[in-house]
C-alpha cells in the first residue's frame, strides 16, 4: 500500500439488496485496523451486518455519516498504512 490514503468502499450485501443505513462507526478516524476488524455496522431491511476490514491500515477518513444511507460501490472510509 502506498503513502496515500486509499478509498474502501461499501459491500456488496447479496440478495440484491444495494444499500443499507449506517447506524455505527466502531473504527473511528485514527484508529488503527487489522484485517478482518469490524469498522462499521449497517442496517439493511433484512438484518444488521458488521462490515469487517478488507486490509490492516490506519482509519483517515469516514465519508459517510451514522443515520445516513450508504450504497454498494461508495466509499466508506479511507485507510492509510501507517
Amino acid at each position: 500500500m502506498s503513502d496515500s490514503p486509499v478509498d474502501i468502499h461499501v459491500p456488496g450485501f447479496g440478495q440484491s439488496l444495494g444499500e443499507a443505513l449506517l447506524i455505527e462507526w466502531v473504527a473511528g478516524v485514527g484508529d488503527r485496523i487489522e484485517r478482518g476488524d469490524v469498522v462499521a455496522v449497517v442496517e439493511t431491511d433484512k438484518a444488521s451486518v458488521d462490515v469487517v476490514a478488507e486490509r490492516g491500515g490506519r482509519v483517515t477518513a469516514h465519508s459517510a455519516a451514522v443515520g445516513t444511507i450508504v450504497k454498494s460501490g461508495e466509499v466508506l472510509y479511507q485507510l492509510a498504512a501507517d
